[in-house]
């Protein structure tokens, strides 16, 4: 039962990070490419330290992947699971339309 329990709590806590609307910004941007803090910052009209924010709260949930290249951080949505459940939570708001 406990297996159970502890799966309940980590799937609420993955809906959790997700129930903010500048992290789905975030993950919207990634959705379409790689990009760095400083473009995803200007994108969504934010500081680039609350942006590095939110990407360390979806990197700790992984949901987003970092990689370094010269002295830019780049991020990408973790896997495909990521993309597909966004993707799905999209195409079901879009359908209560």
């Amino acid at each position: 039962m406990k297996e159970a329990k502890d799966l309940y709590n980590d799937l609420a806590d993955l809906f959790k990070t997700m129930g903010d609307a500048t992290r789905i910004k975030i993950l919207f941007c990634l959705s379409k490419k790689e990009m760095c803090v400083l473009d995803i910052a200007e994108l969504i009209g934010m500081t680039h330290s609350a942006v590095s924010h939110q990407l360390a709260n979806l990197k700790s949930a992984r949901m987003v992947k970092s990689i370094k290249r010269g002295k830019e951080v780049y991020y990408s949505l973790d896997d495909d699971h990521i993309e597909k459940l966004f993707d799905l939570a999209i195409e079901h708001v879009k359908e209560g339309r």
